[in-house]
């Protein structure tokens, strides 16, 4: 049975509805809790992917977080051996941080939902095949990166000109939030509820809460496709 290594970064950032896709699919994860000590493994014999989820650290905060010292070996491992990673948000500029390219704060953040749009690469592969170009996903970010040399820069939106990349055939960078749950915006509302004050005029919450009703479904779909295709690299 193929097993999933998931390196989970604070307590309410989870896999949300990647769980489910990883359960039908008859494979078993393992969360690695760094935030709560959780030693991470030494290396990944043992699984067959890694995916590596959000959180409101920043890449570059190793004193503070030294257990993102261990992503970056893990992630490497992966680019090494040609296995399996899906970086979301925190976990894509991991990615990007560990290939070589710059993280650096945006000229403002990116919390709520926005359209992305899929680049001609993108369209052309098929981790996003089936989907139209234009889409709206979910967001909670500062800081972006540069894409990686050698990787497809797959996705872009008004604010951020790079928001997903591939590198080799098995590495995924996405920097929004596919995986969201409606459940989970309202918690990650509270959750980072010091946040979302400190941006008043910028960020309205409740256009958060009004567009994570009327837009979840549609996300859950776009995920869902992205799952068939992305557990096929597996």
């Amino acid at each position: 049975m193929k097993k999933i290594l998931v390196l989970q970064n604070v307590g309410c950032e989870g896999l949300g509805t990647l769980k489910a896709a990883i359960e039908s699919r008859g494979m078993e994860y393992h969360y690695i809790h760094l935030y709560n000590y959780d030693k991470a493994p030494q290396n990944l014999d043992a699984y067959s992917a890694l995916i590596v989820l959000g959180g409101p650290m920043n890449v570059y905060e190793t004193e503070k977080y030294p257990f993102l010292l261990d992503e970056e070996r893990l992630i490497q491992e992966a680019l090494d051996k040609n296995i399996a990673v899906l970086g979301l948000c925190l976990g894509a500029q991991l990615i990007a941080k560990t290939a070589g390219a710059k993280v650096f704060a945006g000229r403002k953040k990116e919390i709520g939902w926005y359209p992305v749009t899929l680049t001609s690469e993108a369209l052309d592969d098929t981790l996003f095949s089936g989907f139209k170009k234009d889409m709206t996903v979910f967001q909670w970010h500062g800081d972006t990166f540069d894409v990686p040399t050698g990787a497809k820069r797959l996705a872009k939106s008004e604010l951020f000109s790079n928001q997903a990349f591939k590198l080799s055939e098995k590495i995924v960078a996405l920097q929004f939030h596919l995986e969201i749950t409606e459940e989970a915006v309202y918690q990650w509302m509270e959750e980072y509820e010091e946040e979302l004050n400190g941006l008043k005029g910028c960020i309205d919450p409740e256009k958060i809460r009004n567009d994570t009703t009327e837009k979840i479904e549609n996300l859950k779909i776009s995920a869902q496709r992205f799952y068939d295709n992305f557990f096929n690299l597996i």
